[in-house]
């Protein structure tokens, strides 16, 4: 089911999430299923997007899905980034789709997580995808990448439904 996303300026988007525990597991898959679903609607609607966390949809968990190559659900996330090169991009963000926010993030990371069935994962990621764990990540410790602009003329207005940065 889409869910409603969040929007910037609800005070629960600040919020730190809980970790999910292992006991949780089954009554969260309804979660993937919405979550997924969530992010096909933006993509129908405004054309971007391939990644959402749970808090953006009021569920304060540390829970992310990722709709790439393969739906990819990823649980209690541990982040440790590979070298200090970074690189500046324009940010979307489902919890504002009209926006851009020039941030910079770490080029390489990887990325340590269980998966849907409680394994233990670990992946590289660099790049488009290093950026986008990032953003993800953020949202589960109240982050929004509003609070990673580079300086206070780093927001960009997009025209209605443009996906393009």
């Amino acid at each position: 089911m889409e869910r409603e996303i969040l929007l910037l300026g609800n005070p629960r988007l600040y919020e730190v999430s809980e970790e999910v525990k292992e006991e949780e597991l089954e009554g969260l898959r309804p979660a993937f299923a919405d979550l997924f679903d969530c992010i096909r609607g933006i993509q129908r609607d405004y054309g971007f997007g391939r990644a959402i966390a749970a808090p953006q949809i009021g569920l304060q968990k540390r829970l992310i899905c990722i709709l790439a190559d393969k739906p990819l659900v990823i649980l209690n996330p541990r982040l440790e980034f590979v070298g200090q090169e970074q690189m500046e991009l324009l940010d979307d963000c489902m919890s504002f789709p009209n926006l851009l926010v020039r941030v910079r993030r770490y080029r390489h990371c990887i990325l340590r997580y269980r998966d849907e069935n409680w394994r233990e994962r670990e992946m590289r990621m660099d790049g488009d995808m290093a950026e986008l764990i990032q953003h993800e990540y953020d949202h589960l410790d109240g982050i929004l990448a509003t609070m990673r602009a580079v300086d206070g003329k780093a927001f960009v207005m997009k025209k209605q439904g443009d996906g393009t940065k």
